[in-house]
């Protein structure tokens, strides 16, 4: 039996600049395996971000396809049934954090169950025991504007993580961040991930953070031109 959660074949995107065809994805081929940790690499402008955006479903492919669980096709679902799919299956954290600013830490965090039809007691249990789980159990009731940038990201990750979906995309997770906080943000989230058995998919252009993946794939221009595995 296949392990493969997403399978990615001759992936393609080409945006048109005026008159222009610029090629931000060229046949990419790639598969990502339940319960590990990738890490895509790349200089800006490589083509890491369109690759993601894609297997997330934010934007539809010029040509190729998208498989998650060996039969559902990302490029062939509607808006409705891409969002439903998203729902239930998948986790962002991203670079600029998304925060809502007018809502506390536990109602950010929680706001993904509201999707999901839970009640309000066991929403805010889940985003309570799961900010305790990232270190902020005492900024429950904190806003934003009211926390550090480290700590934004913390309940951005308690966010991707509270529904337990079984697949997290992180875009650039600590391109924001100082050094000292990036690397607890990256230990943080690759140990989450790990002890539910999730898959991780990173974007960076910092290859430190690629020391945290079981697998790390280059980019380059619309291609891969590497996938290493540890």
């Amino acid at each position: 039996m296949s392990n493969t959660q997403i399978a990615v074949k001759d992936l393609s995107k080409i945006y048109l600049m005026g008159k222009e065809r610029v090629a931000a994805l060229k046949k990419v081929n790639l598969e990502f395996e339940k319960g590990k940790v990738y890490c895509i690499v790349g200089k800006s402008g490589s083509g890491k971000s369109t690759l993601l955006n894609m297997m997330a479903g934010l934007e539809k492919p010029t040509q190729g396809e998208i498989i998650y669980f060996s039969n559902n096709h990302l490029e062939k679902m509607s808006e409705g049934k891409l969002a439903k799919f998203r729902r239930q299956n998948i986790g962002f954290v991203f670079q600029s954090y998304n925060l809502m600013g007018q809502l506390t830490a536990l109602e950010n965090v929680a706001m993904p169950l509201v999707f999901k039809g839970y009640s309000r007691r066991i929403r805010n249990k889940a985003a309570k025991l799961m900010l305790e789980q990232v270190g902020l159990g005492d900024r429950i009731k904190h806003k934003p504007s009211q926390m550090s940038g480290g700590q934004q990201q913390r309940v951005s990750i308690a966010r991707a993580f509270v529904s337990r979906p079984g697949i997290i995309f992180a875009d650039e997770p600590t391109g924001n961040l100082d050094s000292r906080t990036s690397e607890e943000v990256m230990e943080l989230i690759t140990k989450i991930a790990k002890a539910n058995g999730q898959t991780l998919v990173l974007v960076s252009h910092d290859e430190e953070t690629a020391d945290y993946a079981d697998t790390v794939i280059s980019f380059l221009d619309g291609r891969v031109v590497d996938v290493y595995n540890k």
